[in-house]
C-alpha cells in the first residue's frame, strides 16, 4: 500500500509539473506577431502638375497578419491604419483595422488594402520629382507601407505599440497588361518600447 501511494504521488507530481510547465509556455512566452505583404500592384503612378505637385495612383496590396502565440490573442486598443509614403513623403492613409478587433492565437488575417487616387497633393520637392522621373523610367517605384497601432495581449496587462515598415518595389503594370510576379515582402516590426510587449 505505502509503495502504490508514492507512485501515486509521484505520477501526481510529474503531472502538476507538466501542466505548470505548458500553463507557463502558453501564457508567459510571447511571441511577436508577424506581418507580410504577400501581393501588391501598381496599374497607375504619375506626377500631376496642378497648382501643387500631387500624384495620381492606383495601388493594392495584400497584407497579411499573423498572430504565432499558441494561446495569448491580440485586441486592438487603437485602429490599425496604414500610412503609404514615396520618397519620404507620405501620399495616403488607409483603415486596415478597427479599435476592438481581435484576433486569436495561430490564426492569420489577411487584409486586402486599395488605395486611389486622380491627384492627391503631396510635397515632393524638386529632388522627390527627379527621384520621381528616375524610377518613372525604370517603372518600377519604391513605396513604403507603415503600419501604426496600439494592441493588448490577452492575459496581459500592457498595453503595445504597433509600428511596421514594409518597404516595396512595385512594378508599374498598366492595365490590361499581364500580371507581374510580386516576391512577397516581411516587414521589419519596430523595437517595442516596453519588455513586456
Amino acid at each position: 500500500m505505502d509503495r502504490c501511494l508514492k507512485y501515486f504521488l509521484f505520477a501526481l507530481g510529474v503531472l502538476a509539473v507538466a501542466i505548470i510547465l505548458v500553463f507557463c509556455f502558453a501564457f508567459g512566452y510571447l511571441r511577436h506577431v508577424k506581418i507580410t505583404v504577400d501581393d501588391a500592384s501598381l496599374t497607375r503612378m504619375e506626377l500631376v502638375n496642378t497648382p501643387t505637385t500631387a500624384l495620381a495612383y492606383n495601388l493594392s496590396l495584400k497584407l497579411v497578419i499573423r498572430n504565432p502565440n499558441w494561446a495569448i490573442a491580440i485586441k486592438h486598443d487603437k485602429p490599425l491604419d496604414a500610412a503609404y509614403s514615396f520618397d519620404g513623403q507620405q501620399f495616403d492613409r488607409i483603415h486596415v483595422a478597427d479599435k476592438g478587433d481581435k484576433q486569436r492565437a495561430r490564426k492569420t488575417v489577411v487584409y486586402r488594402l486599395d488605395a486611389s487616387s486622380g491627384g492627391r497633393s503631396v510635397s515632393l520637392g524638386n529632388a522627390g520629382e527627379a527621384e520621381f522621373r528616375k524610377q518613372n523610367a525604370t517603372g518600377v517605384f519604391e513605396v513604403e507601407v507603415k503600419l501604426t497601432g496600439k494592441f493588448k495581449y490577452t492575459a496581459r496587462y500592457h498595453k503595445c505599440k504597433l509600428e511596421a515598415t514594409c518597404p516595396l518595389k512595385l512594378q508599374f503594370t498598366p492595365p490590361g497588361s499581364p500580371a507581374v510576379v510580386f516576391q512577397k515582402v516581411e516587414c521589419k516590426l519596430a523595437k517595442p518600447e516596453n519588455k513586456y510587449c
